[in-house]
């Protein structure tokens, strides 16, 4: 069974996660000097999150192009966040797969640590597994 019960909870989730790391002054500032923007195609549930140096969006944008596209799992990228999920590794498994400039997403990986610790409260509070 799925960790996410449907996309409004993914969204509610990793959504919530992006919005809570652009509202960090030091990380927003970090975020928008690295200048990338990401489209993640969740699937299990399905959805999409956008994360701009500015804004995260759920659901589809109109027009959008972003640097990046990462295709994964909704599990997945729960086990990422909860540090279980190594990125290289994960694209060299398929597990994760990126369209676009992958050196881009790797140069803003070092910035996501607050995510690391932020997210295990998440789950907590959510009454989601870290197991």
């Amino acid at each position: 069974m799925a960790v996410f019960k449907d996309t409004e909870m993914m969204y509610d989730v990793l959504g919530g996660l992006f919005k809570n790391l652009l509202s960090d002054q030091e990380f927003a500032s970090q975020f928008k000097a690295a200048n990338v923007t990401v489209k993640f195609v969740i699937n299990d549930p399905e959805g999409i999150i956008n994360v701009k140096s500015d804004e995260v969006v759920c659901g589809e944008i109109p027009d959008f192009k972003p640097d990046v596209t990462m295709l994964l799992s909704g599990d997945t990228c729960h086990n990422f966040w909860l540090k279980k999920v190594s990125l290289p590794m994960a694209l060299a498994k398929r597990t994760i797969r990126a369209k676009g400039p992958v050196n881009k997403v790797l140069k803003v990986l070092p910035l996501l640590k607050p995510a690391y610790v932020m997210y295990p409260g998440i789950c907590d509070q959510r009454g989601l597994p870290k197991g």
